[in-house]
């Protein structure tokens, strides 16, 4: 397809953000991947997130948003399900960076002598671990991707812009592209799109040293010829490279939409990639992303889901389960409107709203705030055989509702709870992947202490989630603390009508579990979110949204 064929050194792409924050780098970044996949490129993805924190496995989701995990267990940005979803390749620890994880090596270092006496400073041992990170593994892909969280001009940004504007110098023009995102307000009462904050944050982008190569300009109109004009001459940027980033009704669109403005095809230009059939690239781009634009834009029909948890005011807190509805929605031709129900709501309030869909979904979420009104959701779904799913506490929840409501056990709880009580939900032994028990107590560490990563589960056959998974073993995500407590308690929960129908490698936790006289009342310990994705919709939501659809069942009073 390529003249010279393919990348015949590795090349690096760094994508920066201006202006204001949460403008899409994910998004662009990912596309940009993805377009390069579609050219026969092989790429991989990182980022580098200013934050002290190690990680944002302790933050709250208010804050950060979703907390990503990985295959490996690794707690990441919301970003790299971005990655995983519109890419299809598996990110990994080693593709996430931050300032805490860069301190703590280089304090380490530091400790053992490694920097034979030397003070200790951003330049050159802050910037030297940045860039370590950034080239480590680039010999195995044609395209490294980074984009550098935050906002140009943030300080806690100005080592990573240092390390972007040494690696250009170290590696050359040749191999290195800065992609610059920023925004271009329109101004109604003028009637005309400003320029003059794009201006200001690449001038401050070249005070640190670093030009950049391409202009992403997010707006919700087209770039006429005069705007991208001025945009060239005063950003010190050729007019090609002044690309339109249109809003767009779903961010799945973008990919194309990033296509037909040219951004791949600059990309390539100024690596000297020249492309000998871009009709067969269109073609490709097109019948790839192109396929999802009829079910997003123009569905068959449509399903009502609420959500009921406690970090509704913030949707990115829940941002993979949004678009694994969506992939689910894709798969049955159907659009998803989702309900966001905030589950500390007077009962009424949530009752009356609940009366309104067709399926029930209860996320995970920590603390026991917030409990009783998603358990009033799992109560309602449960006796007016309302489709359900729980993921991962709503799968806890509705063990304890069904010991409180069924069997009338009162004191059924979890640790996470309360230290007394019938403890359906604890801390429980289970066999790590490097074969140890693990045991987690309440005065350990939070962050990065829990069940997290893939684990294995086999699924009984005959089961519901047999038929939904078309498989005896599975293997999904993990991201918890507590486990549903079947070695004291598979009695009570056989008596409130629970089936286990997933179970660890292990034996010895319940990874999925299932109503058994409920049209689709399912609970998974894990986060099958996380593996979704626009082309290969996770079969659970798949089979959710399609029972959601088809139940006609009469809703109770």
């Amino acid at each position: 397809m390529f003249s010279q064929a393919k990348a015949h050194m590795p090349y690096f792409i760094f994508v920066t953000g201006g202006v204001m924050s949460s403008l899409g780098k994910g998004i662009a970044a990912s596309s940009i991947g993805a377009l390069l996949q579609a050219r026969g490129f092989s790429i991989r993805m990182k980022k580098l997130d200013p934050y002290i924190n190690v990680d944002p496995g302790t933050m709250s989701p208010f804050k950060h948003g979703e907390v990503f995990v990985m295959e490996d267990g690794c707690e990441a940005d919301l970003d790299f399900g971005h990655y995983e979803r519109f890419t299809g390749i598996t990110c990994s620890a080693s593709d996430s960076m931050t300032t805490g994880k860069i301190y703590e090596t280089v304090l380490n270092k530091e400790r053992r002598g490694d920097y034979l006496g030397s003070d200790i400073q951003v330049i050159p041992h802050i910037t030297t671990e940045i860039k370590n990170f950034i080239t480590a593994g680039h010999e195995a892909v044609d395209f490294t991707i980074c984009e550098i969280g935050g906002t140009v001009g943030d300080i806690e940004g100005l080592p990573y812009i240092e390390a972007l504007r040494q690696l250009s110098i170290e590696l050359g023009k040749s191999r290195t592209i800065c992609v610059h995102l920023t925004f271009l307000p329109f101004v109604k009462t003028a009637g005309e799109l400003k320029t003059k904050p794009t201006q200001h944050s690449v001038k401050l982008l070249q005070s640190m040293g670093v030009q950049p190569d391409i202009l992403m300009c997010r707006s919700e109109c087209e770039l006429p010829d005069e705007i991208k004009d001025k945009l060239s001459m005063f950003c010190n940027i050729e007019k090609p490279n002044v690309i339109t980033a249109l809003d767009a009704d779903s961010i799945y669109l973008i990919p194309e939409q990033h296509h037909i403005a040219g951004l791949d095809r600059q990309i390539c230009t100024h690596f000297g990639l020249r492309c000998d059939d871009e009709d067969k690239v269109d073609n490709l781009v097109k019948t790839t992303w192109g396929s999802l634009k009829k079910s997003i834009t123009n569905p068959k029909s449509s399903v009502r889901i609420a959500v009921v948890g406690k970090y509704t005011k913030l949707k990115d807190a829940y941002i993979s389960l949004t678009q694994a509805l969506i992939h689910g929605g894709i798969a049955n031709d159907a659009k998803v409107e989702i309900d966001w129900l905030d589950s500390e709501w007077p009962a009424d309030e949530l009752l009356s709203s609940l009366s309104k869909v067709s399926g029930i979904l209860v996320p995970g979420g920590f603390s026991s705030r917030g409990t009783a009104g998603k358990m009033l959701a799992i109560k309602y779904a449960r006796e007016n055989n309302v489709t359900f799913l729980g993921i991962c506490l709503g799968l806890q929840l509705a063990v304890i509702e069904a010991c409180r409501n069924v069997l009338g056990i009162e004191t059924a709880t979890s640790r996470e709870f309360s230290e007394e009580g019938t403890l359906v939900v604890d801390f429980m032994e289970w066999w790590s992947s490097g074969a140890s028990i693990e045991l987690r107590t309440m005065d350990g560490d939070k962050g990065g202490t829990m069940r997290l990563g893939s684990y294995r589960c086999h699924i009984t056959e005959g089961s519901l989630a047999h038929k939904i998974y078309e498989a005896t073993t599975t293997s999904e995500r993990h991201r918890h603390r507590y486990e549903i407590n079947l070695k004291e308690y598979r009695d009570l929960f056989d008596r409130a009508g629970f089936a286990v129908s997933g179970i660890s490698a292990d034996g010895l936790l319940p990874e999925i579990m299932e109503l058994k006289d409920h049209h689709f009342f399912v609970g998974t310990q894990a986060h099958p979110e996380f593996k979704s994705t626009p082309f290969a919709p996770h079969p659970l939501f798949k089979a959710f949204i399609k029972a959601a659809a088809t139940n006609n069942q009469p809703k109770l009073t």
